[in-house]
């Protein structure tokens, strides 16, 4: 009976973490306000690396400006469904003690593809010419 109270009480305190952060990117637009974390490789370089944008895009999304979002960071807008799947199974797991998993998450071609794939993108977004500077973000 102790560990339905350690998971009520883990829930909880996940749902209430991910409320506020909901709450937070929801009501402060990372754009107008300081104390956002920057992105310290860009920061450090000027360069955009693969996550650059995400903050602004979540803000975005929150408001269902699904084309800004995209504009801002097109690889996160891209990658959310499978990591809300992946999460959400996870969750799943952890609420009805199952063991389910995502064989596409333990496949080596999947993995490094997408590896390969997130290294592809932060080289064609720092290429100052058209197409490759529609990747960057726009804000």
């Amino acid at each position: 009976m102790q560990e339905i109270y350690k998971k009520i009480v883990k829930l909880t305190l996940i749902a209430v973490v991910l409320g506020g952060l909901f709450s937070l990117y929801h009501f402060y637009n990372p754009s107008t306000h300081s104390y956002f974390i920057p992105c310290p490789f860009n920061f450090l370089t000027g360069y955009h690396c693969p996550g650059c944008g995400s903050q602004r895009a979540i803000h975005q999304l929150l408001h269902f400006n699904i084309l800004a979002a995209f504009r801002l960071n097109p690889l996160m807008v891209l990658s959310l469904p499978l990591i809300i799947y992946g999460l959400g199974v996870n969750a799943w797991n952890f609420i009805f003690d199952t063991q389910h998993r995502i064989k596409l998450f333990y496949n080596k071609l999947f993995i490094y593809g997408y590896f390969g794939l997130a290294i592809l993108y932060w080289i064609a977004r720092n290429i100052p010419m058209y197409p490759f500077n529609l990747l960057a973000p726009t804000e």
